[in-house]
């Protein structure tokens, strides 16, 4: 193999990089959909390190009666934050991480659409989640928990900078998913091999599919309330200000209208996971695959009318509840189909209790029990009597740690021989699940009967006479059995099975979709040839056209036993693979400290009385703003108590926040130029990128 960089002419060459660097500058400016995805899954499973230290700090708290560890407030900034890191910082880029790195190799590819786009999306995932968790360092990590009610939320009862930490970190990683999402749909829409029509795809492809039309549609929801709740804090507006005629009900529409179909959007991957891993580990094909695809497309169209279901205990009114009682009711239809299917798949299977097959039927049964409970709450009364209780924390947990987490560690445990090129420990991975399995249940199905017996969501301690401390006490050493089955998966899979692991050849597995078919881990192409797909499960049917069912595919019988895949052969000028850029780094970076600067403006409006006092005062006395700051400074330093006749410490504490708005104000305008730089940079950069050419024996080779 050899490599040709693109010629290019023109001023702005110097922007795109030819041929990828390693190392260091290879990774922070690459574009390469695989490493992209393994930055994604880092990020996220470091996040989910300090999400796990938070929630074992939670139930360190609640251990047992009258406990003190740390403050009410650090404790309301753990429960806020703990929530915000694993759905926005784990779960999402977790599954954004399968999405980056397999869509391509499942759907023939060799890159996404727009790669570019794809780095800009991860960078402003990382300075997003970076920027919410800087809130810990200034004692300002949001503290109102992570749906953000307002009135509790506006400015008048949380002045520091807690929330809008919290809002700005959040419109920066919506940004992010959008950027991801409109990509992805593109990809799987324009780029698939030949013969892989859209009833070929890979179920994964298909909920990755569904799950970022959801984010496209639903993001847009949050990001109206995140702006309209910023703009009640910083300008006094009053959207949801109940004192001058806002509507805090209007945030729990807006916010729900977003937060159903992101349940949805975090457990629609996983259930993708689960449909690729069953088959392979059952030894037969999926059982009813269109129903499978289909029942996805309909839990995401129905998400966006069951939202009202969080509000029954917001006085509604009985036709509301009554609606969206229904829908509730209504939703759990293609779920159970998926449910009826997966068990139909392993009927009768040659199963192999692998650890990834371990984890997917581990994600079936606790999925299904957080399902359980949720139809439970479809009934408006139920819901009423159980509604911020613990009940409700349990049934949230088992969908999204016991379905999410579940399926997302198959799908780790399955596609880690593609992207290491070795396997991990099969004794290590089954005692990591035994131990998450029994930790997760241990810790979470106590909390039943905690809220059935009263014990309050985001409650800080209790007494002895509430007698919720035994129930309380095994959900703590559940917790932390569950922190021993983390430590298991981290070591094997960053420690022993990186450096030791079994070889794992292309298809250890004997699976059935075409990132089977190359070599693990992949080339940076992909696909020496682009492949031609003859069918449903080409791959599979290939090597075992005896085990074809007379249930599979149509498309399958077209293919006819032992044809296989075909391929396409690429262009007589080479393989071209697109450049690294440092432009989508540097647009991220621009906007996050831009974000840095519009977190630190907030709040001049509602001082306005302080800002005024000392604006009169440097008024009469003829202080230039510059002293004025140097005075107010010694004033609420105590340090020069003379001072104090030039400005009062309601006056001092006015200019140093004006100050403090004002510098605010600077770097937002500043970190906002550089991000138009950088996206104007990136406009103008060369397509550049360089041509893998074949050896004399007409093969690729690294």
């Amino acid at each position: 193999m050899h490599i040709e960089p693109v010629k290019e002419k023109g001023f702005y060459d110097f922007l795109g990089r030819q041929v990828e660097p390693k190392g260091l500058v290879g990774w922070l400016t690459t574009v390469d959909h695989k490493r992209i995805g393994i930055l994604y899954a880092v990020t996220a499973l470091i996040w989910f390190l300090v999400g796990g230290i938070e929630a074992l700090a939670i139930r360190s708290q609640l251990a047992t009666a009258n406990l003190r560890l740390y403050s009410a407030e650090t404790y309301n900034q753990l429960f806020t934050m703990h929530a915000t890191t694993m759905i926005f910082m784990v779960v999402m880029p977790l599954a954004a991480g399968f999405f980056n790195y397999m869509v391509p190799l499942m759907i023939g590819a060799r890159d996404v659409a727009f790669p570019r786009l794809n780095a800009f999306s991860y960078w402003m995932f990382l300075f997003g989640s970076l920027l919410i968790n800087a809130s810990w360092f200034f004692n300002a990590a949001p503290n109102g928990s992570w749906v953000g009610y307002p009135p509790l939320s506006l400015f008048q009862y949380s002045q520091g900078h807690n929330y809008d930490f919290w809002l700005i970190g959040l419109q920066v990683l919506g940004i992010a998913s959008v950027a991801a999402s409109l990509n992805f749909i593109t990809t799987i829409i324009n780029m698939r091999a030949p013969g892989m029509t859209m009833m070929r795809l890979p179920v994964f492809v298909w909920m990755t599919f569904v799950t970022n039309f959801l984010v496209v549609l639903a993001f847009p929801v949050i990001t109206i309330a995140l702006a309209e709740l910023m703009f009640d804090r910083t300008y006094a507006t009053n959207f949801f200000n109940p004192m001058k005629g806002g509507l805090p009900i209007w945030w729990q529409h807006l916010f729900w209208v977003f937060g159903h179909p992101e349940v949805y959007i975090l457990i629609l991957p996983p259930m993708g996971i689960v449909s690729e891993v069953l088959p392979v580990f059952a030894r037969k094909p999926l059982f009813g695959y269109p129903l499978v695809v289909g029942s996805g497309i309909g839990i995401g169209f129905m998400g966006f009318t069951v939202w009202a279901h969080h509000m029954f205990a917001s006085g509604m009114g009985n036709i509301a509840n009554a609606a969206f009682a229904l829908t509730t009711m209504t939703i759990a239809i293609p779920t159970g189909v998926k449910i009826i299917n997966w068990v139909g798949t392993l009927w009768k299977g040659q199963i192999r209790m692998r650890t990834p097959m371990l984890f997917a039927l581990g994600f079936i049964y606790q999925f299904m029990m957080g399902g359980f409970s949720g139809l439970m709450h479809a009934n408006a009364a139920h819901d009423a009597q159980q509604h911020d209780t613990y009940f409700i924390v349990a049934h949230f947990h088992y969908v999204l740690i016991g379905g999410a987490l579940f399926g997302l560690w198959s799908g780790i445990y399955y596609w880690y021989p593609k992207i290491t090129g070795r396997l991990l420990s099969e004794a290590r991975g089954h005692a990591a699940f035994w131990f998450l399995f029994i930790g997760f249940n241990t810790t979470f199905f106590p909390m039943h009967w905690l809220g059935l017996n009263g014990m309050p969501r985001r409650i800080y301690s209790y007494s002895h006479a509430q007698g919720w401390d035994g129930l309380n006490m095994l959900c703590t050493v559940g917790a932390f059995t569950m922190a021993v089955a983390v430590l298991l998966l981290f070591t094997d899979m960053f420690w022993f099975s990186l450096r030791n692991g079994k070889p794992a050849g292309n298809d250890p597995w004997d699976a059935r979709t075409l990132e089977w078919t190359i070599p693990s881990p992949p080339p940076v192409y992909n696909f020496e040839e682009i492949p031609q797909v003859k069918a449903l499960d080409d791959f599979w049917i290939t090597k075992h056209p005896d085990l074809l069912h007379h249930d599979a595919d149509e498309a399958s019988h077209e293919a006819g036993a032992g044809h296989g895949a075909g391929h396409v052969h690429h262009d007589d000028h080479g393989i071209h693979m697109p450049g690294g850029s440092w432009m989508p780094m540097v647009a991220s970076l621009g906007f996050a400290i831009g974000g840095w600067g519009l977190v630190h403006s907030g709040g001049m409006y509602h001082i306005k009385e302080a800002i005024q006092a000392a604006l009169d005062t440097a008024t009469k006395q003829g202080v230039g703003w510059d002293e004025l700051v140097t005075t107010a400074r010694q004033v609420v330093s105590t340090k020069a108590p003379d001072a104090k006749n030039i400005l009062s410490v309601t006056s001092a504490e006015g200019v140093l926040k004006l100050q403090a708005c004002y510098n605010g104000v600077k770097t937002a305008i500043f970190g906002g130029l550089l991000g138009v730089l950088g996206v104007f940079l990136w406009a103008l950069e060369p397509i550049g990128g360089y041509y893998i050419h074949k050896d004399k024996e007409d093969h690729v080779s690294e």
